[in-house]
């Protein structure tokens, strides 16, 4: 008997060749052709810097386990500015943080970036660090992009308050702007990009010419996992609950290869200095969140979700947990992904850069 929320197989490919086909049918008449003009086209001349299967990770010396006890604040802005630095210029061969941003982002692109602040608050908290996300702000200013148009959006403004960002002294610079789209606020059509279900992308995602999404590893009560794609999808989208069903895969698959999503998304950014090994992404306790110390890089989401998966399989080995598997909760959506052509999910071709600083 198949366990309630399983897949078999041929359902899977059934929903990915339906999703091909509706690719297919952007090029038609109608609310079809009202949905292409939201994806977005690059400035002339430019290629945004794509190397499928390679990943960078640059971990920090030292512990971070007594910060963690000590609930300090964490990581120390010049360390989270270092870490970052030195893996784009690893992934990039630039010189520097600035020159490594200028291979994704061009001086005329409208940039979108998306953290996750969902579990942000209390005790345990597990959200993208605004100590990461300004050095990416400031980045992107370098490119040559003027500050009205970068923004940086979450679901809910309580979400971007769980990444600190704009809330005390914790400021962004001037002009750089902040949203929440909270399910509601989009232009383009509802369409049916999964199954019958009508679907929007939000504003701040389809208004944006490049997206830089910023997220973690942790475990997900009912996806298993949780990262680069989920981040995209689930967090820009008007109706994330719809798409839950069968440990929302292929949901996550198939929103992310919409032509919407895969014209403007150039780069990866995982703040990985803790990660999260179960009871995610709300409820997990202090033996659950670990420091990792690290940030990872990557152009595809698919090595970047591999690698993630694996450190937190890794660690639920050690604690003597279930394979996610084994909880029912394994995220096939990855492996869809890369059956899709989104990435590279063979840990054998995947090319995992770890250095030090």
């Amino acid at each position: 008997m198949r366990r309630r929320h399983e897949m078999t197989r041929r359902e899977l490919m059934g929903a990915a060749g339906a999703a091909a086909a509706g690719v297919a049918l952007l090029s038609s008449g109608g609310a079809a052709a009202n949905v292409s003009s939201f994806i977005a086209k690059r400035s002339s001349g430019f290629v945004p810097l794509a190397i499928p299967g390679r990943v960078v990770k640059v971990a920090a010396k030292g512990s971070f386990e007594q910060a963690m006890q000590k609930n300090e604040l964490w990581p120390k802005p010049d360390v989270a500015r270092r870490l970052l630095e030195k893996a784009l210029m690893e992934l990039t061969g630039a010189p520097n943080l600035d020159l490594a941003m200028r291979q994704f982002i061009h001086p005329s692109d409208v940039v979108a970036i998306k953290p996750n602040g969902i579990a942000g608050k209390g005790n345990y908290a597990m959200a993208v660090n605004y100590e990461l996300i300004l050095p990416v702000v400031e980045a992107v200013l370098a490119c040559g992009v003027s500050s009205e148009r970068i923004t940086v959006y979450e679901q809910s403004t309580a979400f971007l308050q769980g990444c600190r960002v704009n809330v005390r002294d914790w400021k962004l610079p001037p002009g750089v702007k902040t949203d929440a789209h909270g399910g509601v606020k989009m232009k383009m059509p509802k369409t049916r990009i999964f199954n019958r279900i009508e679907t929007a992308y939000c504003s701040m995602f389809t208004d944006a010419t490049a997206v830089i999404d910023m997220t973690m590893i942790k475990d997900h009560s009912i996806t298993g996992y949780t990262g680069t794609m989920k981040n995209i999808t689930h967090g820009s989208i008007n109706n994330p609950h719809e798409h839950h069903a069968y440990q929302a895969s292929p949901a996550i698959a198939v929103l992310y290869n919409h032509p919407i999503v895969t014209s403007r998304v150039r780069l990866h950014i995982v703040d990985a200095f803790k990660f999260m090994a179960d009871k995610g992404p709300l409820y997990s306790g202090p033996q659950y969140l670990l420091p990792h110390g690290a940030v990872y890089v990557s152009t595809d989401p698919v090595a970047m979700d591999t690698i993630g998966l694996k450190v937190v399989e890794d660690e639920r080995k050690k604690q003597g947990l279930t394979t996610l598997k084994q909880s029912n909760r394994e995220p096939r959506y990855i492996r869809t992904a890369s059956d899709l052509g989104l990435g590279v999910h063979d840990m054998n071709q995947i090319c995992l850069r770890e250095l030090e600083i």
